[in-house]
């Protein structure tokens, strides 16, 4: 195996491509060989300074296990879930690992991303891809088990009415998981041809004006990207509604903290999820991904990748390593 890859760097909003030594894998981690990897609106906002984010980039992928300490992983083909815990903390041990105050996340918080030929990972992190399920399709399990985490937060019942605040990448995958779920899901959104995908899903959509309607909706998904989502969400819900957070923004979002207490909404954030549903989602077809895809680039051309990813109208811009 050789010794040196390709990989991004992004530092003070520049990205870059490097030849820099292969990852060590350490025991109980796998090294895995990057088939495909996809910039998400949270890599956009680390170059914009989110985190004051320096380093590798990177952690949605899917990729094949070139070595393990598990022979059985070897050859596979798997996606990860991004999250290193210590396992051994209260949260660890109370099975929320993906807020333990040790660990490090990929391609995020001290631990070298997806963007490049090879990463690591705890082979506990490890989901094998079924079957039939084509990379391009895989790379999505992340943001889709984001969307799935939803229910895992939630109850929301069969026929309830929902409102996604937001057209983009995630909003689209939130919309398509809850209304595979049951939901009755309406999108608002700016950009024609992002709703068309929900409509063509079955799901209702609406064009956001200046005016959204105001204390409509009992349960409203914030996943914008901007930090004007949040205040808008908030005028949206009724009173004793719940308000879903999904964006993360470098900035400070405005939060009218009054019509909260008055309206008595609940906030409630939402972050990473599960990967087995988001798995058995893709490989049941119900999710349009195909359409989802607005580009593929060479590794080596990441920087050209950003730059389309970050143009309006974009959805999701794959990045593929040599050999992918």
């Amino acid at each position: 195996m050789k010794r040196t890859m390709l990989a991004v760097h992004l530092e003070n909003g520049t990205v870059s491509v490097r030849e820099v030594p292969l990852p060590r894998r350490r025991p109980g981690f796998a090294l895995i060989r990057v088939r495909v990897a996809g910039i998400c609106n949270t890599d956009l906002e680390l170059q914009r300074g989110y985190y004051g984010f320096r380093g590798r980039p990177g952690h949605e992928f899917a990729g094949e296990v070139a070595a393990a300490d598990s022979p059985h992983w070897v050859g596979k083909r798997v996606v990860g879930e991004i999250n290193l815990a210590c396992g051994k903390c209260e949260w660890c041990r109370r099975g929320l690992g993906r807020h333990c105050p040790k660990r490090t996340v990929l391609g995020i918080v001290k631990h070298p991303g997806a963007f490049a030929e090879y990463l690591t990972l705890p082979e506990a992190n490890l989901h094998r891809v079924p079957r039939g399920v084509p990379d391009e399709h895989a790379v999505f399990t992340e943001p889709v088990a984001a969307a799935c985490e939803i229910l895992e937060q939630v109850r929301i019942r069969k026929g309830a009415g929902v409102a996604v605040l937001g057209d983009g990448k995630l909003g689209l995958l939130i919309a398509q998981v809850l209304a595979a779920r049951g939901a009755r899901v309406r999108v608002y959104g700016k950009h024609s041809k992002k709703m068309a995908i929900a409509e063509r899903a079955g799901i209702e959509t609406e064009r956001a004006g200046k005016r959204l309607p105001e204390r409509t909706w009992d349960w409203v998904v914030e996943a914008t990207g901007s930090e004007h989502g949040l205040e808008a969400a908030i005028r949206m819900a009724r009173p004793r509604g719940t308000v879903i957070l999904k964006s993360t923004v470098h900035g400070l979002p405005r939060c009218d903290t009054a019509r909260v207490v008055v309206d008595e909404l609940t906030l409630v954030g939402s972050r990473c999820g599960p990967f087995p549903p988001a798995l058995k989602l893709i490989r049941g077809g119900v999710l349009r991904l195909d359409e989802m895809i607005t580009a593929r680039y060479p590794l080596a051309e990441a920087p050209a990748a950003f730059a389309h990813a970050a143009r309006p109208g974009a959805l999701k811009v794959l990045l593929v390593p040599p050999g992918g």
